[in-house]
């Protein structure tokens, strides 16, 4: 149970935030609701470091939620490409359409009406709602599970349901009612930079006095990893076809792995090549020859990739005539939405 006598848990909080919390990101400066949600968006799933690069060319590019709205898909995920999980920039771009058409451009001031935008869940609607609006809401993103958990030692996977109730209640209890942009954005900045995952600087944390896990030294084991699976391991052929330095890509299916991104097409093996080539595009395959195999991991599963590059007869119009394909030289003008592996796989072979 907390000391009675420290200070309370919030103003201890907003205390350190004060002295140390982040107060010069990108974001942070004119935190309209647009550029917070980017933001938001951007950070799931991805450390601050390496979302502010890419945060400021999106931005530079896509300055309004109605330039977002406006813009070709492809090209909002050719200024995602690299980081990852690219189902958060279909749903940002899906999102803001839907902003436009239902709230005349306006991002939603309701609660309940950020939450029914796609790709937007509880935590991440209220911190929108919360930094840029300065509305009451409490957060529970995965910084701040993990210092709820430690805090009140919190034990079993914070992805379960039971367990994500029971912190909620937490978050809600200890939120308080005054400067909650603040103590929110304290909150993760204590996550992100005390309360880290491994190695936490408990000696400067301004929560270690109560923190139960801390006196019981449970900090290493909390909060409860998610019980490890073997990932499984898949196997597909990407197909290399130039046409004078042009390599010939495919846009993947809306949704899915790499979903709406470009990518080198692919085939189940290296037995089916001729005949997937001689079917989707009428082409006689003269020589074929495999490439060294490369390795992607996503979230749930092993990719392992054998690339095949192939010689052709001719080149039929039906790869023109289909937009699903379209022929790549990586210059400039082409802002394609590839997935950064496979451009970097290109650019390598490229100049290989």
């Amino acid at each position: 149970m907390p000391d009675t006598q420290l200070p309370s848990f919030s103003s201890r909080v907003l205390d350190w935030f004060d002295h140390h919390g982040r107060k010069d990101l990108p974001w942070q400066k004119n935190p309209t609701p647009y550029r917070v949600w980017v933001s938001e968006i951007m950070l799931q799933q991805t450390q601050v470091n390496t979302v502010i690069p890419y945060y400021r060319r999106f931005m530079q590019r896509f300055p309004s939620l109605k330039q977002l709205a406006q813009a070709d898909l492809d090209e909002v995920l050719h200024h995602w490409s690299g980081l990852g999980y690219y189902a958060r920039a279909r749903n940002l771009h899906k999102s803001a359409q839907l902003i436009v058409a239902q709230h005349k451009g306006r991002f939603p001031q309701a609660i309940e009406q950020v939450i029914e935008l796609p790709g937007i869940g509880r935590s991440t609607a209220a911190a929108i709602l919360s930094l840029a609006r300065a509305q009451h809401h409490s957060i529970l993103d995965g910084n701040v599970k993990r210092v709820l958990a430690r805090h009140c030692a919190v034990t079993g996977w914070t992805g379960n349901a039971k367990i994500m109730q029971y912190l909620w209640a937490i978050a809600e209890e200890l939120t308080p009612a005054e400067r909650v942009a603040d103590y929110n954005q304290a909150m993760m900045d204590l996550g992100a930079t005390l309360c880290t995952r491994s190695r936490p600087d408990c000696e400067h944390c301004p929560l270690a006095q109560d923190c139960v896990a801390l006196s019981a030294d449970r900090v290493a084991e909390l909060p409860t990893p998610k019980a490890r699976q073997t990932l499984p391991v898949r196997d597909t052929v990407m197909l290399v076809i130039e046409q004078d330095n042009n390599v010939l890509l495919e846009k993947r299916p809306p949704s899915g792995i790499w979903g709406g991104l470009w990518s080198l097409p692919e085939c189940p093996s290296l037995d089916q090549v001729e005949q997937v080539c001689q079917e989707r595009w009428g082409m006689q395959v003269e020589h074929m020859s495999a490439l060294s195999p490369w390795q992607h991991t996503f979230s749930h599963y092993r990719l392992n990739v054998y690339p095949c590059t192939i010689d052709i007869s001719a080149y039929p119009d039906r790869v023109m005539d289909d937009q699903r394909y379209i022929w790549y030289n990586g210059s400039a003008t082409q802002k394609l939405g590839l997935a950064a592996s496979v451009r970097h796989y290109i650019n390598e072979y490229k100049t290989a």
